[in-house]
């Protein structure tokens, strides 16, 4: 995986964690719910990406 893509998707999770974090704080459930979507979607592509680099020969 690109050092690139890496920060981008790493920045992108952590993003999600601190958004679900201070919606959990605060008691808006849908800032929770959204930060709980990004660090998920964020997690995806770092696996997707992972599995990209394992199939290149």
């Amino acid at each position: 995986m690109s050092a690139g893509k890496k920060i981008k998707h790493t920045a992108e999770s952590a993003k999600g964690k601190a958004k679900q974090a201070t919606g959990k704080a605060v008691g808006n459930e849908s800032l929770a719910a959204k930060g709980k979507a990004e660090q998920v979607k964020g997690d995806l592509s770092q696996a997707g990406q992972k599995v990209k680099d394992a199939l290149k020969p």
